[in-house]
């Protein structure tokens, strides 16, 4: 694997964390949103990712047995989740017995996604950096 094909898989890494941190973040933000324009509370929203070859190269690569693959969001889904129904007569989306339907959403598991998420786009950080040091010893050694 060559210095590029770091960085491609690194980056793939980065931009999917990326879309991992907004839609974390979305989720935080609504936490108490009580009606959407879909109807009803805000659902939570995950990432979920799939391997994907990087570049051509490395599908020509990949035809010779080196398994070089970076990442990708493959897609968003919203929970199933039932909304939880909390007792609030006063707020003005109760129903007739006075229950809120309250997002599914967990801040805790969202801080602690969000850290785990964090940790990863630093990872890939590291990488970039470590790759980046090792092609310029090489450069001085070979000078």
């Amino acid at each position: 694997m060559d210095i590029f094909t770091t960085f491609d898989i690194a980056a793939s890494g980065l931009k999917a964390q990326r879309t991992r941190l907004n839609t974390i973040s979305s989720n935080m933000a609504n936490a108490e949103t009580t009606s959407t324009p879909e109807g009803g509370p805000y659902k939570k929203k995950s990432v979920v990712f799939q391997s994907e070859p990087v570049s051509f190269k490395n599908q020509l690569r990949q035809s010779l047995n080196n398994q070089a693959e970076g990442v990708k969001v493959a897609k968003i889904i919203e929970d199933n989740e039932p909304p939880q129904q909390i007792y609030n007569p006063s707020h003005p989306d109760a129903d007739e017995d006075g229950y809120v339907g309250m997002p599914n959403v967990s801040i805790l598991k969202e801080m602690v996604d969000m850290m785990s998420a964090t940790r990863s786009y630093e990872a890939n950080t590291t990488v970039i950096k470590s790759a980046k040091r090792m092609a310029m010893k090489a450069l001085e050694i070979g000078g």
